[in-house]
Order: structure tokens, then sequence, then C-alpha cells
């Protein structure tokens, strides 16, 4: 039968290999600046499409649905796959399973930069996903067993908390960057040399880990994780956008289906991918959900100003990205302080007051207008990070803490299901909201109604529409585009804001009575 669950970090004797709690301090920070390095750009990849959307809506022309899936997919199958990589890595070796992904990474990153369709580029980008779940839960695994002691472990999983978030609002800067110098293809080609090096420098400093008595990998397990995820998020994005018809409907059906034969056969099974009993530990299971909830606001918010920046206050791509900064600022600043803070306070206070943060800043963009000046969007952005980095450094620490070290990959996993599909779903989520709004503009006067129907499909679908108007035309309808973008926008964050403001208040009370550890529990030592 699958072991208890500990709580505060229970461990159950030293996992497979040397012992990396007794490597030296020197060892042990640089194996973390390695692991760091696959966090930041698992990070940046998330986000990094966001600038490049007016380049590929003009060079591959895809529809506002294929956008999304372009800008959503790859979270989609992270999140789909998290779990089950997660406890692959517990049998086969983080280290290993960590070293193999970096590998496929690079390389599919490489067909992701030239796909010459829309529907290519999907593709890629999905199987850049399955490449990039294995890559977050080796690495927080991998902390788990270098940092035996609780406040040491918990610099590096704020240090590793503030380069996932960091990534995320960073990924706009770097996309920005790019595009103004190259084409939107190497958004992804910088990921080479960042693989290159993970491999290369961590095949030496990076100590494996494994479960030395892990069982057997339950393959049917892996097919309903990855059908219930992906089926269930793709029904609600769905519903929400078009309405709830037939498709949805089949689809949330055979995810609900799906998730529920995974709950009872992980029950059932001596070795199961994931112990379900976990989730009876309310620390546990209410750090899941603020993680799932902070991700969602920071993503889905940077996803769109992004594209509201370029596309509506027409800065260069350069320029957006840069105008995201404080966002990162503020996610690196709050992950650093957070176990300080969660000490010194508590955990819920941490937490709540992380996520309340988030649902402030996406309230505030509640009231954008496409003359909004810097001096608000810069304080929105900088509370964001904020929010985002406490929230989310806080509640990694409490679930890697609550489980034995051989269970530490997929406890990561269930974290890092939790940061992927709140990337996904804020996406979706706004994105559903925005484009609901979006469609519904009128045509404008002097404006023939198949340029109008082309500006519909998407913001960066208006401005190639407006080529070849007559000067007045072009200007009407890309008003009418940009105001109805902005509209939509203000429509999502409300929604969003409800959302996390709602979270706040929850985690405050899940998280009752949740503490850090101070001190190495048995086996830790």
């Amino acid at each position: 039968m699958p072991q208890e669950p500990a709580v505060s970090g229970a461990s159950h004797g030293p996992p497979h290999g040397s012992s990396p709690g007794t490597r030296p301090a020197r060892q042990r920070w640089l194996a973390l600046s390695v692991l760091v390095l696959a966090v930041l750009l698992v990070g940046v990849d998330a986000t990094v499409l966001g600038l490049a959307a007016p380049f590929l809506s003009e060079d591959l022309g895809p529809s506002s649905t294929q956008l999304l899936w372009i800008g959503d997919v790859y979270s989609f199958v992270i999140a789909g796959l998290l779990v089950s990589m997660g406890s692959l890595g517990d049998r086969i070796g983080r280290k290993k399973l960590l070293l193999i992904g970096s590998a496929a990474f690079g390389a599919v990153s490489v067909l992701t930069a030239y796909a010459h369709s829309s529907e290519a580029m999907i593709l890629w980008r999905a199987l850049l996903g399955v490449a990039g779940a294995t890559l977050m839960p080796s690495t927080l695994a991998l902390i788990r067993n270098i940092f035996p002691d609780p406040r040491e472990r918990s610099l590096a999983v704020g240090i590793w908390g503030a380069m996932a978030s960091a990534g995320a609002a960073v990924g706009p800067v770097v996309g920005g960057f790019l595009l103004e110098h190259f084409w939107w293809g190497s958004v992804f080609l910088i990921n080479l040399p960042v693989m290159a090096v993970l491999v290369v420098v961590g095949s030496k400093l990076l100590p494996e880990s494994r479960n030395p008595d892990p069982g057997p990998w339950d393959l049917p397990s892996v097919g309903l994780s990855m059908v219930g995820i992906v089926a269930t998020v793709y029904a609600v994005k769905e519903a929400a956008a078009y309405g709830f018809h037939w498709d949805a409907a089949l689809a949330g059906a055979a995810g609900s289906l799906a998730l529920v034969l995974f709950v009872r056969r992980q029950l059932r099974l001596a070795s199961p991918l994931l112990d379900m009993r976990l989730f009876q530990h309310r620390g546990f299971s209410g750090a899941v959900l603020a993680d799932l909830l902070t991700i969602l606001g920071l993503s889905g918010l940077i996803f769109f100003l992004s594209q509201f920046l370029q596309m509506v206050q027409m800065r260069s791509p350069l320029q957006a990205g840069l105008a995201e900064l404080p966002a990162a600022v503020g996610a690196v600043a709050a992950g650093l302080a957070a176990a300080t803070v969660a000490r010194r306070t508590s955990v819920r206070a941490a937490v709540s007051g992380g996520l309340a943060a988030v649902g402030l800043a996406l309230a505030a963009c509640a009231g954008l207008q496409p003359s909004t000046g810097y001096w608000l969007l810069g304080p929105v952005l900088l509370l964001l990070g904020v929010g985002a980095g406490l929230a989310f450094t806080v509640t990694a620490d409490v679930i890697l803490s609550s489980v034995p070290k051989e269970q530490a990959g997929a406890a990561s996993g269930v974290s890092e299901t939790a940061y992927e599909l709140g990337t996904a779903l804020g996406i979706a989520l706004l994105g559903s909201v925005v484009t609901g709004f979006y469609r519904t503009f009128a045509t404008p006067p002097g404006v023939p109604e198949s340029r109008a129907e082309e500006a519909r499909e998407s913001l960066g679908g208006a401005v190639q529409a407006t080529h070849g108007l007559p000067g007045e035309a072009r200007e009407r309808l890309l008003t009418a585009a940009q105001d109805t973008f902005t509209e939509g926008l203000r429509a999502g964050a409300s929604v969003g804001a409800v959302i996390l403001l709602g979270a706040a208040a929850l985690s405050w009370h899940l998280l009752r009575d949740q503490r850090l550890e101070d001190t190495p529990a048995d086996g830790d030592a």
C-alpha cells in the first residue's frame, strides 16, 4: 500500500545514490544555479509568445482560436504530464530525466522556430510541452533532496520560485528584444545554448536521486491523467468562448470520467503515480489551489497586456517587454523574501496577501483605456509580480515539505501541474472573455464587411486587415478593434479579480495553523 502522507517534510530513509545533504555548501548552491536555468527557461517559454502574436498573425495567418491554442497548448500538455513525469523521475532518477528532457527541449525548440503553418506550430508547441514536463518536477524534487535543512531549503525554493515567476514576466522582455532584431522563431532558438549549458554542467554538478523502492510506472494512469486534464481544460476553454456546445460537453464528460478513473486507480495501486491521500492534508490541498490561482492571474494578464501594449498603445516589441519588467522585479524580490515573511507572520498571511495583491492588480486593470499612461500600468505590474512571487514561493515550500523525500517527484509534479494549469487557464479564461467581447464590434462606416470579418479574427488580424484601406476607413477599423479589445480586457480582468480575491479569503481558511519547517525532519539530516 502507498505510504501515509507525511506532514512537515517527514522522510523514510535516504534516496538511492549519494546523499546530497552531505555535499559541501558550494556544490549545493552551484547545483541550484543549474536547476534554476531550466525553471527560468520554461517560464520564459510560457509567455514569450505574447509579444510574437502580431508577427505570427502576419506570417502564419492563424485564426483567433488557433492563436489561443498556439499560446496555451504548451501549458496544457505540460499540465497533463507533470504528475506522470514527476513520478517517472522518482523511479528512473530525477537527474537522468532532467538531462534527457533538456536535450529534447532543445531539439524541439528548433522545430518550433521553423514552423511553416499554424497547425505545425501547435504540434511543435505540444511536443515542446512534453519535453518541458520532464524539467519542472525534476528541478523541485532535486532541491528537496539537495537541501535537507528546512531554512536553507526555503531559501533555495525562494530562488527557484523567483526564477519561475520571473521567467513568466521576463518572457516579454526577452521576446521584445529578439523581435526588434530577428524573426519570431528566434524566441525559441534562445533555448539551445541554455539547454546545452544545463546538460553539460548539470551532468557534472547534480547528484542523482530516486525512490529506492518505487514500484512500476503505471502507463494506464499516465494516459488517464493526460486525457483527464487536457480534455477538461479544453471543455472549459471552448464553453467560455463559444457557449456550451456538444463538443465542449463531450470533452468535459470525457475529461471528468478520466479523472475519476485516475483517482480510483491510484487508490487501488500498491505503487500509485500519485498518493491521493496527500490531498487529505488541508495545507497541501490549500497550497495547490493557491498555486494554481496565483499563476492564473499572473500569466493571463501578462499574455493579454503584451497585446494591449503593442497593438492598442502601439509600442514596439522591446518597449512593450520593458514596460512589463516591473512584474519580474516584483516576483524576484518577493520570492527571495517569501520564507522570511511566512515565518515572521504566517503561511496563510503570506499566501492570502499574495493572492490579494494579484487580485487588486487585476481589479486596477478593469479601468484600462487605450490612452492609460504608464504611471498606472507600472505600479500595477509591480504589485502583480510581488503578489505572485510571494504566494507561489510559499505554496511551493509547503507542498514540498509535506511529503517524504521518496515522493518528492510526484509532489513536485502536483505543484507544477498547478503552475502550468494556472498558466493555461489564465490565458484561456481571460482569452475567452476578451475574444467574446472582441468579436462583437460593429463594422465601421466605409469599411467592407469582408475586411471587418477578417479583423474580428484577432487583434493582430485587425492590424493586417487595415492594409490597403483608405486613410479614414483604416483609422476607424483599427480604432474599433482597439477599443473593443480594451473593453474585453477590462471585463476579463474584472472576472480574474473576483476569482483571486475570493481565493485569498479561501486560502486564509485552508492554510490556518500551517507553518514552515525550522529543523530537519528525521531522515533528512
